[in-house]
C-alpha cells in the first residue's frame, strides 16, 4: 500500500522566502574552500531561526522521501553546520511519527573517553544520510561520509539545503558512489 507524500509547498516556500531574506550576503567574501564569491549564503541564520528550523526539517525530510529514502534511520554530518540540520531532520520524522536518530560528526576521532569521531546513538549496520547546510566543494560531507562508514554505517545518500552548483554534487556522487540531493538550488536564490 503506498500512501500519498504530504504537501509540503508552503513549508518549501516559506523556507526559500527566509533563505532569501535571512541567509544571502551579498559582498566579495573568501569560502573555507578558500574560493572567492559575490555572495555568502549563511544557512546558520536558517537552521538556527526559530520558524526556519522546523522548516528545514519537514523540507529535507520531503526531500528525502520523495528521492526514495524514507527508510532511513538517522541523519546528522560534520560539525557544524549539519548538526542543527540534523537536530531538524530527526524532529520532523517525530512530528510524522517515525524514529529518526541525529548524530555528530567530529572533524577528527577523539584521542580521550570512548575515541569516537561520531557521536550520538550508534551508527554502526544502521542507514544514515549525511546532512549539510550548504556545500561548494563537498569536503566536509565526504569527510563525513568517511566516518560514518569507518563507524560501520551504511550511507544512502548526502543531503544539503542549498546547493552553490560549485561541483560538490559531481564530487561527492563520484568519490562516495552515493545520491547528491538538496532541496534549493542557487537558481532558486537569484544568484548566478
Amino acid at each position: 500500500m503506498t500512501s500519498a507524500l504530504p504537501d509540503v509547498s508552503d513549508a518549501r516556500a516559506r523556507l526559500l522566502e527566509l533563505i532569501k531574506e535571512l541567509a544571502v550576503v551579498r559582498g566579495r567574501v573568501t569560502l573555507s574552500s578558500g574560493k572567492e564569491a559575490d555572495y555568502y549564503i549563511d544557512l546558520r541564520r536558517i537552521t538556527l531561526h526559530h520558524e526556519a528550523s522546523k522548516l528545514v526539517g519537514q523540507v529535507m525530510l520531503d526531500l528525502l522521501d520523495r528521492a526514495g529514502h524514507n527508510d532511513f534511520q538517522s541523519a546528522g554530518g560534520l560539525t557544524m553546520g549539519a548538526d542543527p540540520v540534523g537536530a531538524a531532520v530527526m524532529h520532523a520524522a517525530a512530528d510524522a511519527g517515525r524514529a529518526v536518530d541525529a548524530f555528530v560528526v567530529r572533524k577528527a576521532q577523539k584521542s580521550y573517553g570512548m575515541g569516537r569521531q561520531v557521536e550520538g546513538p550508534d551508527v554502526k549496520g544502521r542507514k544514515v544520510i549525511a546532512l549539510e547546510d550548504t556545500s561548494t566543494t563537498g569536503g566536509s560531507a565526504l569527510t563525513a561520509v568517511e566516518a560514518l562508514r569507518n563507524a560501520g554505517a551504511d550511507v544512502v545518500a548526502v543531503a544539503v539545503i542549498v546547493d552553490r552548483d560549485t561541483g560538490a554534487k559531481e564530487r561527492i556522487e563520484k568519490e562516495a558512489d552515493i545520491p547528491y540531493l538538496f532541496a534549493f538550488g542557487k537558481d532558486e536564490l537569484g544568484l548566478d
